[in-house]
């Protein structure tokens, strides 16, 4: 047995795409174990820049890719997906759990309207109906991946669960038709089309794991989105840790090895919420600007600040994390100093650990390092073609958090990265 997790320790947007193409080398099945279209992973391949929301981005590397059941899925935006990376020349292994929940249009439109209505209170959701439909599939109401094929099932589905929605629209005055016979023709029909890529994925990971088959699964959004252990209620639906790779793909949890927890060299969040070294200076504009800090999937500028590791020790702790990879220390290149931020303190006490409740994240005051900033560096093969005051930068995050740095990425190219043997 052979698997790796990757997992984001932040907000997410740490460059998880690029350190999934880099492990997906040596990976037969890469494997999305939960969210949707919210998410967005960038590749870039010999000047080729792949954009990619549901689809796991090891199928670049022509791998077996798998949208676990804890995924939810915008058929529409996933038949998108598919059409452009055919287009492109990408030969497609697509497998599709049958019991992942999908995205209807209803779920769009009170994602819209439950938001509207939030008013100052916003979460900052995509509007992409993601949080809507994870609501129906805890309340067991959802409609499945599986049902799609079957006109009887989608039929009985959507005649229990419009009812309700009509309702819903009505208080959230929303003027759209619902009608049965119209989304059943639509969605039958969509189901044609993904059906040759739908099976039990849990027993297809099951044979894989049984042949000795190496896989990798991959997170969407960062541990601080996490439904549980983010920063609630500003947080994704599902579960972003590795431990949802367990009830998100359909695997004991024997069968996880390695756990690599990407690290933005500095912080980003999208969207709403509390961002405690959050920089609203002349440097946070040099982190958003050089850094490209904007969504893949929403284009929304990403708020930045220094390196919280508050923040990546509490995900590691949750995640058992065993190796980190480093992604993007190019951004903080010409800085004259640098800092990280090494605790907290709320009401003139230092904690011992990452906050739950919003009211405190808000409000406590980081503890920093200062370190001396880098000048520029080209293209570094390996730790020591780094500025010594780089490599200082990284050993003091590797010491801090006990978990050895495994790879560093230096730019957005493939070929702009390094192994550090640990």
């Amino acid at each position: 047995m052979s698997s790796t997790v990757v997992i984001g320790t932040q907000w997410g947007d740490e460059g998880k795409g690029k350190i999934v193409d880099y492990f997906s080398k040596d990976a037969e099945f890469v494997v999305r174990f939960q969210g949707g279209n919210n998410a967005g992973h960038t590749i870039v391949v010999d000047e080729e820049v792949y954009k990619l929301h549901i689809v796991p981005s090891g199928v670049i590397q022509g791998k077996k890719g798998v949208i676990g059941n804890g995924c939810v899925i915008d058929p529409l935006v996933l038949t998108e997906e598919i059409k452009m990376l055919e287009d492109r020349g990408v030969p497609l292994n697509l497998f599709i759990s049958d019991r992942a929940h999908v995205i209807m249009p209803y779920h769009k439109l009170l994602d819209g309207a439950e938001e509207r209505v939030r008013g100052s209170g916003k979460i900052g959701t995509t509007k992409r109906g993601i949080g809507p439909c994870y609501s129906d599939k805890i309340a067991r109401r959802g409609i499945r991946i599986g049902d799609l094929l079957s006109e009887k099932r989608l039929r009985n589905r959507l005649q229990r669960i419009l009812p309700s929605k009509k309702e819903l629209f009505s208080i959230f005055q929303i003027d759209e038709p619902l009608h049965v016979d119209d989304l059943v023709m639509e969605y039958l029909d969509i189901g044609k089309d993904l059906k040759p890529y739908v099976r039990d994925t849990a027993l297809l990971l099951d044979q894989a794991f049984n042949d000795q088959k190496k896989v990798l699964f991959e997170g969407a959004q960062g541990t601080m989105l996490d439904v549980d252990f983010g920063t609630y209620p500003f947080t994704t639906s599902s579960h972003v840790i590795a431990g949802g790779v367990c009830s998100g793909a359909g695997v004991g949890p024997n069968k996880i090895g390695s756990v690599v927890g990407i690290v933005k060299a500095y912080t980003t969040r999208v969207g709403e919420g509390p961002m405690p070294t959050e920089l609203s200076d002349e440097v946070g504009h040099h982190l958003q600007k050089k850094g490209h800090e904007f969504g893949t999937t929403t284009s929304r500028p990403r708020r930045c600040g220094w390196l919280d590791l508050m923040v990546v020790k509490h995900a590691c702790m949750l995640s058992g994390v065993t190796h980190l990879a480093i992604t993007k220390l190019d951004v903080l290149n010409g800085l004259d100093k640098v800092k990280i931020c090494t605790g907290y303190n709320l009401d003139g006490k230092k904690l011992d650990g990452f906050p739950s409740a919003i009211e405190d994240v808000s409000i406590v005051e980081p503890v920093y390092e200062e370190f001396d900033g880098w000048d520029d560096f080209e293209k570094p093969e390996s730790l020591e073609d780094l500025p010594s005051q780089a490599q200082s930068y990284l050993s003091f995050v590797e010491s801090f958090l006990g978990v050895p740095i495994h790879v560093v990425s230096t730019g957005p190219k493939r070929d702009e990265t390094f192994v550090i043997d640990s």
